[in-house]
């Protein structure tokens, strides 16, 4: 097997990605702290936050068309430029001293509106570039610099905006794009043209092809399920870690870990293969439901820390063997769109668990709904157990 980096496409790709995921890494923090500091409020905050998620949710399952119509690459670079000239955009405001949070709000969903037509490209432009056999140590390569990313990211976001303020950091992140864009346009992915057919065909036909196949389906209720529970960790885990456990460090040092664990899940993903990855990987997500508890239930900073290190280490193994599979029993022609309704299931559950765990929390206490998101992860992602085609699905069609 050819090692994927030995294949000049892979490894161009590779490089445009490491780069767009180390400007992308910075942004959260340098964003949350620019408008903090321009508004000092957190409602301008959720409202620039939310510009750029409700594009990208609708968007969604029309990026996944997009991108099986007209190749994976083109539109991947075209999506690269937009988010460029975003976040320039948003830069630019920032340094110019007064910055209107109208403009930046409007910037946040151009950007997220192409990110809409990015995500469902990331899968297609590994199948693209890498044969069957390399393709598992090629999606761990994407997860290593992804979560070595988000490692490094709050870090270099501090950094830069202690030196020499946030517009700047929205000036590396466009920088990071534009190279990404250059990257792309000298290199080969391979596409299968699919018929021309209306959008709404198109939509069914990609909806369909993800209701075939038991595995997927029972595979992203579960996921979407996992990361509703995320939402309410997050939303309710730091009034935990500050009033119980410790303070603001306990929490800063449980995100930590959940970095370095899904650093070494990712790393695992590579050298890893069980016979049945699907049913293993969803195993490991139930073990998310460990630091609910252990939240809900206030025990000891270390132990919660440990959980959720091992628990975002799971998840970092899944991810790559997830698009391992799906790119290998998916046919090429509606890889996008199968990827894009895998993404809106993800990304959807999250609002729902931001929403509805402080309203729990305010009625019942914190430990109320971490001990319900707790209960459901862990039935939802152990519970694909029992259907069959999680337990048979092997790597490729014919295991």
């Amino acid at each position: 097997m050819t090692h994927p980096l030995r294949l000049r496409s892979f490894r161009l790709l590779f490089l445009g990605r490491t780069v767009s995921a180390v400007g992308d890494a910075v942004v959260p923090t340098a964003l949350a702290l620019a408008v903090l500091r321009a508004t000092g409020s957190t409602t301008a905050l959720a409202l620039v936050l939310g510009c750029a998620m409700v594009p990208r949710l609708l968007l969604l399952p029309l990026g996944g068309v997009v991108a099986d119509r007209f190749d994976a690459r083109r539109v991947a670079l075209a999506t690269d430029l937009v988010r460029c000239a975003a976040q320039l955009a948003v830069g630019a405001e920032l340094l110019s001293g007064t910055p209107a949070l109208s403009h930046i709000a409007a910037a946040s969903a151009l950007g997220g509106a192409a990110s809409a037509f990015a995500m469902p490209t990331a899968s297609p432009l590994v199948a693209g570039t890498v044969e069957h056999d390399g393709r598992q140590q090629a999606n761990a390569l994407m997860g290593v610099t992804a979560n070595t990313s988000r490692l490094a990211g709050p870090a270099l976001a501090g950094l830069l905006i202690w030196t020499a303020g946030p517009g700047w950091a929205f000036i590396l992140d466009a920088l990071s794009f534009a190279l990404s864009a250059l990257l792309l346009a000298v290199i080969r992915v391979r596409h299968v043209p699919v018929p021309r057919r209306s959008i709404r065909a198109d939509l069914v036909l990609g909806w369909r092809e993800v209701r075939s196949r038991d595995w997927f389906w029972s595979s992203l209720l579960a996921h979407g399920v996992w990361n509703g529970a995320a939402a309410v960790l997050l939303t309710v885990g730091p009034v935990v870690a500050v009033d119980q456990l410790g303070g603001e460090g306990v929490w800063v040092l449980l995100q930590q870990g959940g970095a370095v664990g899904m650093l070494a899940g990712s790393l695992l993903a590579g050298r890893l293969r069980p016979r049945r990855p699907v049913l293993v990987a969803n195993l490991g997500l139930a073990l998310y439901a460990a630091p609910l508890l252990l939240l809900a239930v206030a025990a000891p900073a270390a132990a919660v820390i440990a959980a959720y290190c091992v628990a975002l280490a799971a998840l970092g193994f899944l991810n790559p063997v997830w698009e391992t599979v799906v790119q290998a029993h998916v046919p090429p022609g509606v890889l996008a769109r199968v990827t894009s309704y895998d993404w809106l299931m993800s990304l959807g559950a999250m609002p729902i668990g931001y929403a509805l765990a402080p309203l729990a929390a305010r009625a019942w206490g914190p430990p109320a709904p971490l001990a319900v998101a707790a209960t459901l992860v862990a039935l939802a992602c152990a519970g694909t157990a029992a259907v069959p085609a999680v337990r048979r699905l092997g790597w490729s069609v014919s295991a």
